[in-house]
């Protein structure tokens, strides 16, 4: 297996002014960032993204709590290994390694996107170490039905799918773009914070093999849904951005099904909330944690 570490100069430090940090994987170096003290909210992300995505989550929540961020392997600043599965179970086995290698207990868990999937997988692993749970647009359900996922399955699985994501890094600098309902939002220096961490073909196959993993892990993803109940009696937040044509208010329907207590808030935001709305969510997620458990 071959390991790919960049420089991490392109970063720019007013942006994402924080120590980084680095554990020692089975399967590489997971890079994260770990501010302030407190009870411990833990932050993962998707695709393209990495712990940029919450970085002015953790410069105002760090005041109170501590926050972890982890980049996922293949992401960020972490390691690219080249010859790994690259799926979400394969991450979300990472995350429990990380979880339980840091030890880390009373957990407000955050997902977003594929982290979604990733990281509840990890959080029923360790049901007993989460306390709260926050989600923005994700899903955690078999996809092999779905017409939409079955389109873009079918594209990233041809010849032109694989030319798209290793050759032209389609999915930050295409894909990211377009979860925004306001392009403007999206400003060319954040935005490159993006597209940075995939300099080459071999640093973009973590993004087509979680692309092909859509559908293609979608008896795992159900798998999952079925075992939701370990995390179903913690305190959840779901805070949703209406206007994602990606993961849409259909997929928020289903989550308020199945966890009938949660709280709700639906943002006037594209996929990205992090990026569109982030006043709005880290106020949301401040008056969460101040809340005492039912």
């Amino acid at each position: 297996m071959n390991t790919t570490t960049f420089s991490q100069s392109w970063v720019n430090s007013t942006l994402y002014p924080f120590e980084n940090k680095f554990l020692r994987l089975e399967a590489g170096n997971m890079h994260y960032v770990d501010e302030g003290k407190g009870e411990t909210i833990l932050f993962v992300h998707g695709t393209p993204t990495w712990s940029f995505l919450y970085r002015d989550f953790i410069k105002e929540l760090s005041k109170e709590y501590r926050c972890i961020a982890i980049d996922h392997l293949g992401f960020g600043l972490s390691d690219k290994p080249d010859s790994v599965p690259g799926t979400p179970e394969w991450h979300a086995r990472n995350l429990n390694e990380f979880i339980k290698k840091l030890d880390l207990n009373n957990i407000t868990l955050v997902v977003h996107d594929f982290g979604g999937p990733i990281g509840l997988a990890a959080g029923i692993e360790n049901n007993a170490r989460i306390n709260k749970v926050v989600l923005f647009n994700s899903w955690l359900w078999a996809t092999e039905e779905n017409k939409e996922a079955q389109k873009i399955d079918r594209v990233i699985n041809s010849r032109v799918g694989k030319f798209m994501y290793l050759t032209m890094n389609f999915s930050p600098k295409v894909l990211l773009r377009q979860g925004f309902s306001n392009k403007k939002n999206l400003s060319k220096k954040v935005h490159q914070h993006y597209i940075k961490p995939f300099p080459d073909k071999v640093s973009r196959i973590s993004l087509l093999k979680l692309a092909k993993a859509l559908v293609g892990s979608s008896d795992w993803y159900q798998k999952q849904w079925e075992q939701l109940d370990l995390l179903a009696t913690k305190e959840w937040l779901i805070l949703w951005g209406t206007k994602d044509t990606f993961i849409t208010m259909d997929s928020l329907k289903r989550w308020q099904e199945k966890l009938p207590n949660a709280k709700t808030e639906e943002i006037e935001s594209g996929h990205f909330v992090q990026e569109e709305s982030k006043e709005e969510a880290i106020r949301a997620i401040r008056i969460f944690m101040q809340e005492e458990n039912k």
